[in-house]
């Protein structure tokens, strides 16, 4: 793979790196338990949330089982953190994972789909990934949602996959493929 090349620009948005300016924003909306209700671990303190940031700022992004974390900014307006995306790079030749987190004030407005379609752009036409998947708990009828406005089909429902947060929890796994990706029709 090759070095990354940051940060990537779309019609509305920009995605870069994380700076430690983004931390009382970020620490905003990962504090909410809104926010954390489908990611995996609970609302974040500040000290969770600047171990976060700092992690997220000093990626390494060479091998399986890196992961880059991106902030997600207007183009119209910089420095104010909108959410972040996620590509995992999965232990499994030639895939990879998607995921994104957006402040409350983001949602709603197809800032999530406009960065998820910019790493899907650069997952496949970039770093040659073969598939990319999407993991979600199947009540993240919203991400769901984002997930087939990309492109991406369902493959799997696995009941009661995750206990977390006190309950068992069934994913739903989509799923887009490089070919696929070529053959869907310009954004």
């Amino acid at each position: 793979m090759t070095e990354l090349d940051l940060p990537l620009r779309t019609g509305r948005l920009v995605l870069r790196r994380f700076e430690a300016a983004d931390l009382d924003a970020y620490h905003a909306y990962h504090s909410l338990p809104e926010t954390a209700r489908f990611l995996p671990g609970e609302a974040k303190s500040y000290s969770q949330s600047m171990e976060s940031v700092g992690k997220y700022a000093n990626f390494v992004f060479e091998k399986e089982g890196d992961w880059v974390c991106l902030a997600i900014e207007a183009a119209d307006s910089p420095g104010v953190l909108l959410g972040e995306v996620v590509l995992k790079w999965l232990p499994v030749r030639g895939q990879a994972e998607i995921g994104w987190s957006l402040a409350p004030e983001a949602r709603g407005r197809g800032i999530a789909s406009e960065a998820a379609y910019a790493l899907l752009k650069l997952g496949f036409e970039e770093l040659g990934f073969h598939r990319i998947d999407a993991k979600l708990d199947a009540l993240n009828t919203a991400s769901a949602a984002l997930c087939e406005r990309l492109g991406m089909r369902l493959e799997s429902t696995q009941v009661d996959k995750w206990h977390y947060k006190g309950q068992w929890a069934t994913e739903v796994v989509y799923a887009i493929l490089e070919n696929e990706w070529k053959a869907r029709p310009p954004a």
